[in-house]
């Protein structure tokens, strides 16, 4: 038996045997090149992927700041114009004559002839 294992098997050399052999060597050759350059397609797409989810989330932050900041704007427009108006109502009654002379005599103490004013503590 023993015989038979070491028997070298001979090698057809025709047409066809070369023919394959090449074919089989292109095939091979064509699934390496396929496999690189799925390789190289596939590590352009994910680093495309990265870049684009990094972008994303960067631009997400980056309208989630601007919406607070407008948040903050609109409150001080709202306090501001709620100021406008006390200040605006304010210039109504300091073109009255009673309520300048009221505020004279309760901010500066001013007084007229023979009256004395009195400036009482506030309860708070």
């Amino acid at each position: 038996m023993s015989a038979l294992r070491n028997r070298n098997v001979a090698k057809i050399e025709n047409q066809y045997v070369k023919q394959q052999e090449v074919a089989g060597i292109a095939e091979n050759r064509k699934r390496k090149r396929l496999f690189r350059r799925l390789t190289v397609f596939f590590a352009f797409a994910s680093i495309i992927t990265v870049l684009m989810i990094s972008t994303t989330i960067s631009q997400t932050s980056a309208l989630e700041q601007k919406q607070e900041v407008v948040e903050e704007r609109k409150q001080e427009l709202s306090s501001l114009k709620k100021r406008q108006e006390i200040l605006e109502e304010e210039i109504v009654k300091l073109n009255d004559d009673e309520y300048i002379a009221k505020l004279a005599r309760s901010e500066y103490f001013l007084s007229e002839k023979g009256e004395i004013i009195f400036k009482l503590p506030d309860e708070n």
